[in-house]
């Protein structure tokens, strides 16, 4: 990570979301957390790998209400701070947001909201923005990955001017797309790291008579912004007094630039760039306004930027026609491709992109799907595997199974099934207990380890203390898989690479009052049967819970690698093999194919990772190891 701290002057090619922890380094801060989730993860990620060496305090919380809250401490005390979290992420947030508008802050504070447009890896693609106008929160759009540099340093200056704090949005595009950055200033050696608590109750206690005050202060200081801030660099004007606008906010003003540029039409209109979409400084866009006829907003996702130019509009009487979400979709990301003709309608040139739409690419024989599915040799095969298989055993039928947000989500898929509900974090547990009240069925909440401790336990509680008959299932893989094997608290791992205490999932479950299970699925046949007869107590009244512990099979592959340990390979005997299908059929693992005019499977020895559900499964007992593994491999698990 030698790039994030290049001196000053240095041209360092930066990711966006580096190019935002390198702007908070130089800004100051010394404190910085998050909850991990894509697109946001790499800003912790960055400054965590560098935290040693910058004296500063790093680190991956519980959820994203407990980030905020950290982050807000420090930055009332008057210490520099930043909390980064992906969109959804800022519902978890959403109640300590609020009120550290009406309270402010004393230094520096910035919240990243990494929006997904388009839902890339996301359950919606809510647009943040509102969340700035509903909490009275400026917000900080960049247009590119070089922007997030030069607008994250703003935001703290902006934050700090104000006393309060201040949202950066970013896109998934913004935050993962790499540019060149010119660094215009360095990380500082000494900072101020150590804060003072002033105890102003009237400000930091928010019982209804201090918030009605508090709120007041809070609106001034918004009003103040709107008045004051409708300036370089947060709103750059070309070209004023021409009778076309293009209001262009965020990367969707990179897309609007180059679609005038390809249409040699930058001289012909009036273009504005919106760096702060919220609040919207009235006094530029009234400026442009008055020598307009019409102009068009192109905004990513919902019409901010638009009710905003609207009101300006009709506040100061002026008649111009106005286009934005008619002419804009308001789903799923922008590109060039989208952006291009309706810009060219509106300068008047019906014109087709200087490109040529590939299309659909078809092929002989056709390309087959490729949806995603769960690794080879992934923990959560082999326990959907044993539970299901010991429910029927067991006698259960027509089990409910509520899922989460994780790897395991892909358990919807067939021949698994065992996801039939995903909404948000946590939400397995609270909506099988719902569900436990209305239906006859046996209902299974299926739930990650960092997704337990992140929004797991309230409902988990609720489940106990409102006597209902849910299993939870703790899928416990040891890391935070999905978004890039970040710690959690059952690891014993701080982000900053410390030991700490590991908080074992069972002892929760144990405490709340339930009989808890923990099976190892790389022992398939043992598991079945501890669950058959936990299913069987379970029949007979007993509260159960299950926790499947074994460690993701990339971590394990990885490790194995660096240190020269010599996993199982399998393989399928050709004689033995009838053909039956059972081991692709009911494991799906990537790692069996059937080939071309082939009614056998094989075993695709380079992706096999040895984790041996498949011998377990196969009734001719056809599969066996091809290799000679080491023999402290299965201690990797």
């Amino acid at each position: 990570m030698s790039h994030i701290l290049a001196g000053e002057g240095e041209k360092v090619l930066l990711m966006g979301n580096e190019a935002i922890a390198r702007a908070a380094l130089e800004a100051g801060i010394c404190v910085a957390t998050a909850y991990p989730g894509t697109p946001s993860t790499e800003i912790i990620e960055t400054l965590s790998e560098v935290a040693g060496k910058c004296g500063i305090y790093v680190e991956w919380s519980i959820n994203e209400k407990v980030a905020f809250e950290t982050a807000y401490a420090a930055a009332i005390t008057g210490v520099r701070s930043i909390t980064a979290m992906k969109h959804v992420g800022v519902n978890v947030a959403a109640d300590i947001l609020m009120s550290s508008a009406y309270s402010g802050v004393k230094e520096g504070f910035v919240v990243v909201s990494a929006d997904d447009p388009g839902e890339h890896s996301s359950q919606n693609e809510q647009d943040n923005r509102w969340y700035g106008l509903l909490a009275h929160i400026p917000v900080i759009e960049p247009s590119s990955a070089r922007d997030s540099y030069y607008l994250t340093k703003e935001a703290f200056e902006l934050s700090s001017r104000y006393e309060h704090p201040v949202i950066l949005r970013t896109t998934t595009r913004v935050s993962h797309t790499r540019q060149p950055v010119e660094l215009t200033g360095d990380v500082p050696s000494e900072k101020k790291c150590k804060g003072v608590f002033d105890k102003n109750y009237e400000r930091w206690v928010l019982v209804p008579a201090n918030a009605r005050k508090q709120k007041t202060r809070m609106m001034k200081i918004w009003e103040a912004i709107r008045r004051n801030e409708g300036r370089e660099p947060f709103i750059r004007v070309w070209n004023p007094g021409r009778s076309k606008v293009v209001i262009a906010s965020g990367i969707s003003y990179s897309h609007a630039e180059e679609a005038l540029r390809l249409l040699d039409a930058l001289n012909d209109v009036t273009l504005i760039k919106v760096s702060l979409p919220v609040p919207l400084p009235p006094a530029p866009i009234t400026t442009v306004l008055k020598d307009a006829k019409e102009v068009l907003i192109i905004e990513e996702l919902d019409p901010v930027v638009e009710t905003q130019v609207k009101d300006i509009a009709v506040d100061e009487g002026l008649s111009v026609k106005i286009h934005g979400k008619n002419m804009i979709p308001e789903n799923g990301e922008l590109s060039i491709d989208r952006v291009f003709e309706p810009v060219a309608k509106f300068i008047g040139r019906e014109t087709l992109p200087p490109w040529q739409s590939i299309g659909e690419v078809k092929t002989e024989p056709p390309i087959p799907p490729r949806p995603p599915v769960l690794c080879a040799g992934c923990p959560h095969r082999s326990t959907y595997y044993i539970v299901k298989t010991a429910l029927n055993k067991a006698g259960i039928r027509n089990t409910v199974f509520t899922g989460d947000i994780g790897c395991y989500t892909l358990g919807y898929q067939k021949p698994f099934e065992t996801q039939m509900t995903c909404f948000e974090m946590g939400g397995s547990l609270g909506i099988a207990h719902g569900f436990g009240k209305v239906l006859e069925n046996t209902v299974i909440a299926v739930i990650g380890d960092s997704t337990f401790f992140h929004a797991g336990i309230p409902p988990v509680l609720n489940i106990v203390y409102n006597d209902s008959k849910v299993i939870p299932l703790i899928l416990d893989n040891s890391t935070t898989a999905m978004t890039g094997h970040q710690p959690h608290p059952g690891t014993g791992i701080t982000a900053m690479g410390l030991r700490t205490t590991a908080i074992l999932p069972e002892k929760i479950l144990e405490q709340a009052g339930f009989k808890t299970i923990v099976i190892n699925p790389l022992r398939v046949k043992e598991s079945i049967e501890l669950l058959t007869q936990a299913f069987k107590e379970y029949l007979k009244g007993e509260r159960i819970a299950i926790v499947s512990r074994m460690r993701c099979a990339l971590e394990v592959a990885r490790d194995a690698r660096r240190k020269q340990v010599v996993l199982p390979i399998y393989t399928i005997i050709e004689d033995k093999c009838t053909g039956c299908m059972a081991c692709a059929n009911l494991t799906a693992c990537p790692a069996i194919i059937v080939p071309a005019g082939s009614k056998k499977p094989i075993i695709l020895e380079e992706l096999c990772n040895g984790c041996g559900l498949c011998a377990s499964i196969c009734p001719y007992k056809a599969i066996t190891v091809k290799n000679t593994p080491s023999p402290e491999w299965e201690r990797l698990w």
